[in-house]
């Protein structure tokens, strides 16, 4: 499949090579693709959005982590397997997240998630 025209970007790789780099490492080489890139808004939206999304689900399974030695050292047991369930469930969203953006933008898809796509797209 072949994508369409994204544009030319400022680091001479393909628009969507750029775009579904921004990805693989969350958002690290999306951090780095958005400060690189300074001419393809499509490159500049998927990094923007692999910032957004996978340094929530970052912060997001840390902050669960703390809650669960909080919970181990004040001795509430009784909400331990709630967020040890969380924990798993979020890095299983977060794979599934990171191998569907990865394929959209290898596609030339500009493939928006509800609330981080926005965000992404004031942004980019």
């Amino acid at each position: 499949m072949e994508p369409n025209d994204l544009g030319k970007t400022s680091t001479g790789m393909q628009a969507n090579v750029a775009a579904l780099l921004s990805y693989v490492l969350g958002p690290i080489t999306g951090l780095i693709f958005f400060l690189i890139e300074k001419e393809n808004k499509f490159v500049r939206f998927h990094a923007m959005q692999s910032i957004i999304v996978f340094g929530a689900l970052f912060v997001l399974q840390i902050v669960i982590g703390i809650f669960v030695r909080i919970f181990i050292v004040i001795h509430l047991y009784f909400f331990l397997p709630v967020f040890t369930l969380l924990y798993p469930l979020v890095g299983l969203v977060a794979l599934v997240l990171w191998i569907l953006l990865m394929v959209k933008a290898y596609q030339g898809e500009k493939f928006k998630l509800p609330i981080a796509g926005d965000i992404a797209e004031k942004n980019s």
